[in-house]
């Protein structure tokens, strides 16, 4: 264990890592005996420090690799967690090992699924609940597409009617999903957010954890904006989720929170990429919008229950805008 207390953020054994979308900040920590990961957060720290190791030692109680808490400073906001590596999954993606690899993904994510334990005691010595995936949380999700890009193309009356109209679809569409909030979602479960050290896969980025709907985090999988997969691929991957799973899934109700859950992801992803470049200047997440929409776009066509969201969408956002960057 390392002593925090006099770490200086600009010293020579700190070397800052890029980071993600969220308000922490990464840090490097060479010493003796290895290194470590120093992880800052300021803000929304009890999510990003308490929150995050108290997820991560469900985990590992599960036997499923995570970043181990080695010592914590959290009155002046840091942690300390284990280095796993620099390697993430999407970096070694190739055409060759693309079906291995992601066929390992799913048998993690069927032991992920089968977690039931809902709290555990933080490093504050309290206990945390993981919370339910609601539909309200679900909308407001959602609702971020309204609030942050919406009003980025339509200004006035057109905003507040086209705000409306969602409003009411995406409501309906929550309503129609099949499967209760009762299994383990990491919230994030994208091959970003797994890395490959010494030949394991582990997990992070696990702050968000809830206990949702079944379909929520293979879609997340499946249809991740950050990789280009052909239809085929994916029609690949969700066929092995059935194959390796052994739950009794009734497969109907799956696809179709499947693909609620898939186009409503991708809605708030364009919500939250226009937020990070209007509010916090992050504009490198607006390329990745084109490739959302498109993801929306191929779950949406030919499909009766997305008769109204496609209506809406191609009405008032045309292809043209879809894929300006």
């Amino acid at each position: 264990m390392v002593d925090l207390k006099n770490i200086n953020f600009k010293n020579n054994n700190l070397n800052s890592i890029k980071g993600d979308a969220s308000f922490r900040n990464f840090y490097r920590k060479k010493s003796k005996i290895g290194t470590s990961i120093i992880v800052y957060s300021k803000k929304e720290k009890k999510k990003n420090l308490l929150n995050y190791t108290a997820i991560n030692k469900i985990l590992l109680k599960k036997k499923i690799s995570a970043p181990k808490l080695l010592s914590q400073n959290y009155k002046n906001n840091y942690i300390e967690i284990e280095d796993l590596g620099k390697i993430t999954l999407y970096k070694i993606l190739n055409r060759k090992n693309k079906k291995k690899i992601f066929n390992k993904v799913l048998k993690i994510l069927i032991k992920l699924q089968k977690i039931r334990l809902k709290k555990i005691r933080n490093f504050d010595s309290k206990y945390y609940k993981i919370p339910i995936y609601s539909k309200k949380i679900l909308f407001e999700e959602s609702n971020l597409f309204l609030k942050w890009y919406l009003p980025s193309i339509h200004k006035g009356k057109k905003k507040l009617k086209i705000n409306k109209d969602l409003t009411k679809i995406i409501k309906k569409l929550i309503k129609k999903l099949k499967f209760p909030n009762d299994t383990f979602v990491h919230r994030d479960f994208h091959v970003s957010n797994l890395m490959m050290n010494k030949n394991k896969i582990s997990i992070i980025d696990s702050q968000d954890a809830v206990y949702g709907n079944i379909a929520y985090d293979l879609a997340s999988l499946i249809d991740d904006v950050r990789i280009k997969t052909s239809k085929k691929f994916k029609r690949f991957i969700y066929n092995n989720y059935f194959d390796f799973n052994k739950k009794k899934l009734n497969r109907g109700h799956f696809t179709n929170d499947f693909l609620i859950l898939s186009v409503l992801r991708n809605l708030k992803i364009i919500g939250i990429f226009t937020r990070l470049s209007l509010r916090d200047k992050k504009d490198q997440y607006l390329k990745l919008i084109p490739h959302a929409w498109k993801l929306i776009q191929s779950r949406i066509n030919n499909n009766i229950i997305f008769k109204d969201l496609k209506n809406n969408l191609d009405k008032n956002f045309s292809k043209r805008l879809r894929l300006k960057k």
